[in-house]
């Protein structure tokens, strides 16, 4: 005996179809509301208006010559100086989710332009930013921490 297909089949259809739809979004929308750290800037004119000011400070910490390499022994962060030959080198590490607190961090010195954290940084991925010192300048970097 074969089945006949009735409105109320299809009135079930429809509504599973869009019961599931309904889940779906409330579940990724659930999911993307608690992962959201928040804006990068508050107002985004205001911000505008220094762009080519940092655009042109960008450029004279590119001119100093002054690179930083970020690696992880252990739990500590690791970083390799290049261009400068004793510094004081300050960071604070962010959980790119904005999930964890902010971690800061001071650096001593290891030799060879290499410092070493202080305190250890929970494993995961977060973004240092890292501020060097040296002779009355100071350069800024934003780099990951290998997980």
């Amino acid at each position: 005996m074969t089945r006949i297909f009735t409105g109320r089949h299809m009135s079930a259809t429809i509504c599973a179809f869009f019961a599931v739809v309904i889940a779906v979004n409330l579940l990724m929308a659930t999911m993307a509301a608690r992962s959201f750290g928040g804006t990068v800037v508050d107002n985004s004119y205001v911000a505008s208006q220094h762009f080519n000011r940092w655009l042109g400070e960008a450029d004279a910490q590119r001119q100093k010559g002054w690179a930083v390499t970020v690696s992880r022994e252990g739990g500590n962060v690791v970083l390799r100086v290049s261009g400068v030959t004793t510094a004081r080198i300050d960071a604070v590490a962010q959980h790119p989710l904005g999930v964890l607190p902010e971690v800061p961090l001071h650096f001593e010195a290891m030799g060879g332009g290499r410092y070493r954290s202080v305190a250890t940084l929970p494993a995961g991925r977060w973004r240092l930013q890292i501020h060097v010192h040296h002779g009355g300048q100071t350069a800024h970097f934003l780099d990951e921490v290998p997980a």
